[in-house]
């Protein structure tokens, strides 16, 4: 069969005819495919390569994508032909980029630095892509790009990638799904996302974390910390002198639930926030994206985790919300969950929010 091919080969390389050239790269492809690649030695492998690969470029744009979708869900070891039909159009690209076993990954890093949104998000759909070119989608991709690459869990990213991600999807809604369905995104960055997702990812990240085992939770929270570590957030003016005043509040043993149910009622925003940080043990800056983002079951993780009543938490709930949400109306519903609320699943949340004020104190 190794002889046929070749003489096929030959033949395809000499002749002249377009219209002949394009019948036998077909005959020259099935004989290719019809046998294993180990039916040829590397020089006679090398030299099919080269050959294909020069009368495959002269064909029109049809042929190439036919010979990309042949090739595609094969392992055949013709990198040279691989790699042009895998930077060709995204028409004949595609099924190469999406399939081929036989582009090597530093041919797949090199498109992945250069080609299309297009070319990227075909690669992002592959079985497997390896670190280095996910890591380049991520640099190179828009977010429609990332969004794909996200949902492939077959697709490894570093810790920075991961991090990019992340960053990326704080600020567009269209990846919360992505970013929070990815089960393998290390759990302190899902539990960055907590904040700002809707209430039905926020309870598929409670469900994560319930699933941690303590040796992958403790992992976690070390590798959140080393990001938290190179953050600065950004404080109010009066901040300084609220945690002043705190810290006096409690050296004096006065800081009750009513002095901070006080701070809100007088509009004393920066003064309640440094108290219920405080209180619950976690950052000013966490404290103030649980008010700012007035959602409410953040709200109930902190009291549930410091220990406050359920009354209180809904004094504070009604005191957040602006009245034409009808807290006070809502109140028996915002009650409920409270009470569903355990303090396991509030205590193992608040771990990672905790890494914030646990940086700042090492820091201090």
């Amino acid at each position: 069969m190794a002889v046929a091919k070749l003489h096929a080969l030959i033949e395809l390389a000499r002749e002249p005819s377009r219209e002949r050239r394009r019948e036998l790269l077909r005959e020259v492809t099935d004989l290719f495919l019809a046998q294993p690649a180990e039916g040829l030695d590397a020089a006679q492998a090398a030299l099919f390569d080269e050959v294909m690969q020069r009368i495959a470029g002269e064909m029109e744009e049809a042929v190439r994508a036919e010979l990309s979708r042949r090739l595609a869900p094969t392992s055949a070891a013709l990198p040279r032909l691989l790699n042009d039909l895998g930077g060709d159009t995204i028409t004949v690209a595609e099924p190469v980029l999406r399939q081929a076993a036989g582009l090597r990954e530093e041919d797949l890093l090199a498109l992945a630095r250069t080609r299309s949104q297009a070319h990227l998000k075909a690669i992002s759909q592959r079985e497997r892509v390896p670190e280095a070119v996910s890591d380049a989608i991520v640099e190179r991709g828009d977010d429609s790009t990332l969004g794909v690459l996200l949902r492939n869990e077959g697709a490894a990213l570093s810790r920075e990638a991961s991090e990019t991600a992340v960053d990326r999807a704080q600020a567009n809604p269209d990846l919360h799904a992505a970013v929070v369905g990815r089960r393998s995104l290390p759990p302190d960055l899902m539990n960055e996302m907590y904040f700002i997702v809707e209430a039905k990812l926020r309870a598929k990240i409670m469900a994560r974390n319930a699933e941690l085992d303590p040796k992958a939770l403790e992992a976690a929270l070390q590798a959140g910390r080393k990001r938290l570590e190179a953050r600065d957030g950004v404080a109010p003016s009066d901040l300084a002198e609220a945690e002043a005043h705190i810290e006096a509040l409690v050296s004096r043993n006065e800081l009750e639930p009513k002095t901070l149910v006080g701070f809100l009622r007088k509009g004393e925003r920066t003064r309640f926030t440094a108290a219920l940080a405080r209180k619950a043990d976690i950052d000013f800056q966490t404290a103030q994206r649980i008010l700012d983002g007035r959602r409410v079951d953040p709200l109930a993780i902190v009291c549930k985790a410091a220990g406050f009543d359920r009354a209180l938490f809904l004094t504070f709930v009604v005191l957040m919300l602006d009245s034409d949400e009808n807290a006070l109306g809502r109140a028996q519903e915002y009650g409920d969950l409270y009470n569903q609320l355990s303090s396991e699943s509030a205590s193992r949340a608040i771990r990672f929010w905790r890494l914030r004020r646990q940086t700042a104190d090492v820091a201090a």
